[in-house]
């Protein structure tokens, strides 16, 4: 039924065509999204050599198109992939946290997102990696407009059946599904330890295998590929390991490196590079981990680096919201252009979609913004200057510009959240690690920035959020 509602959609109303003037020749899109890599990993943003690997093919991509130092993500996993494949922040499609206890979660059938889009702009699409919105019968990824699909739900599981207990708790233990469009997915394989090392490996493959596929037709194509790295627990594959002398997230990051290189490899070879967009960003900031018992510890280990920013995945601060971005469309998206306006995950759909002469719809809160414009260099500045910040269902603050104004903080995953009578007010340019409160005399930047989220919540009195765990079909309240 969703397919046939996707072949209507040009005869429905609630849908309006993005500006499509770039999208006479239907460039391709290969859409890289890493697993909690921090903002300061790459080469590009300072990392890579002080990182123990040199990151040249992730550095060619940022020096060929767009970089972003100042590219927004949600604080969890589901919550930013939610609002990455639909254009709307996660708590509006009941996707605002990283679901625990089973049952059902993921995007209701009802949401639209980014595959769907290109799908009906007339493009072949495939998931490769990392879903985690919905892993149970209509809601895998080709239930969300992908034509084909191989991955995993997410990667901590594969520790599982190395626990003590887990056998006896007699859970099923985790798999690589696949799929095709309309069909029932089905097990690949398992997802163990052994496993967890190779799976970004034949991840590359199979994108690798894509492109040589389809670069001979006349179909243009979507490529989604969620590598698992450099998410807990961090394995290289053996072909990396012990490569760099400096250790596993050395050779991991030679890995990831290596990866992006042989992807943007294949479609020089395939003679489609010049008409194919290639995006690389993440997920999340960096992970923390616990030093011995969580309750004790002051100061949990970071795994990764965010750079000069503060915090990790799992709270408010840029850690976790400030990602990695770069984007190329040769002789489109002027090369080694950057900027440090703000832009989100969420404006990627609309962006795509200017790009790709596809639609958005408009009969929902659709959060995205058409950064078309700002990217091929026809403007200066981005059309966005500020976005809410979420920790799970609850508002903490709002960030404008340079400015972050929080009525709530919480500095780890592990140290309780703070509620705060009157606002903090920080300055990102001149203190990143989100230290000194400079409401007086700034208050200014409150009355600037706080009708902004009084907009953004008002918006859910029109738009009710779906329920986490809402079953398909779901229909939204009348207005």
């Amino acid at each position: 039924m969703k397919y046939l509602f996707l072949a209507t959609l040009a005869a429905v109303s609630v849908f309006t065509t993005a500006s499509g003037a770039y999208a006479e020749s239907k460039p391709n899109v290969v859409f890289i999204f890493l697993d909690n890599f921090g903002w300061g990993e790459p080469g590009f943003n300072g990392g890579g050599i002080i990182r123990g690997a040199p990151t040249p093919e992730m550095d060619a991509l940022a020096a060929e198109g767009l970089r972003l130092t100042n590219f927004n993500v949600e604080s969890q996993c589901t919550p930013s992939r939610a609002a990455t494949m639909t254009g709307r922040y996660g708590v509006r499609s009941g996707n605002h946290t990283v679901p625990l206890g089973g049952g059902v979660y993921g995007l209701t059938q009802w949401e639209i997102t980014m595959a769907e889009m290109f799908k009906q702009a007339g493009y072949s699409t495939s998931m490769l990696g990392k879903w985690h919105l919905g892993w149970s019968e209509g809601r895998y990824p080709t239930n969300q407009g992908f034509d084909e699909f191989y991955g995993v739900e997410t990667t901590d599981v594969t520790v599982w059946r190395s626990l003590n207990g887990f056998a006896d708790a007699k859970m099923d233990a985790p798999v690589v599904m696949q799929g095709v469009a309309e069909e029932s997915a089905t097990v690949a394989r398992d997802y163990d330890l052994e496993y967890r090392g190779l799976i970004d490996g034949d991840l590359t493959e199979k994108a690798i295998d894509y492109i040589n596929r389809k670069s001979g037709e006349d179909t243009p194509f979507f490529i989604y590929l969620a590598y698992t790295q450099t998410h807990y627990p961090n394995i290289a594959h053996p072909e990396f390991a012990g490569a760099t002398g400096n250790g596993v997230w050395a050779d991991i990051l030679l890995q990831v490196d290596t990866y992006v290189g042989r992807v943007n490899q294949a479609l020089e070879d395939a003679g489609i590079a010049d008409n194919t967009i290639v995006i690389f960003t993440a997920d999340n900031g960096p992970e923390a981990a616990p030093v011995g018992n969580a309750n004790v510890s002051p100061t949990p280990m970071v795994q990764g680096t965010a750079g000069p920013w503060r915090g990790t995945l799992f709270t408010s601060l840029e850690g976790s919201m400030r990602v990695p971005f770069a984007i190329k469309w040769p002789g489109k998206i002027p090369a080694g252009s950057a900027s440090n306006d703000v832009v989100h995950s969420m404006d990627l759909f609309p962006t795509l979609a200017a790009f790709a002469g596809g639609t958005v719809p408009t009969d929902r809160a659709f959060d995205g913004i058409d950064q078309s414009e700002f990217f091929l260099g026809n403007q200066p500045s981005s059309n966005r200057d500020g976005i809410i910040v979420y920790m799970g269902d609850q508002i903490f603050g709002v960030k404008w510009q340079d400015w972050k104004v929080m009525f709530k903080e919480n500095a780890t995953i592990f140290n309780e959240t703070q509620s705060f009578d009157t606002p903090k007010i920080y300055n990102l340019l001149n203190d990143p690690h989100e230290r000194e409160n400079v409401l007086f005399p700034y208050t200014w930047v409150a009355e600037k920035a706080i009708p902004q989220m009084f907009e953004h919540a008002a918006s859910f009195k029109k738009y009710p959020p779906i329920p986490p765990g809402t079953p398909d079909p779901y229909t939204p309240p009348e207005n």
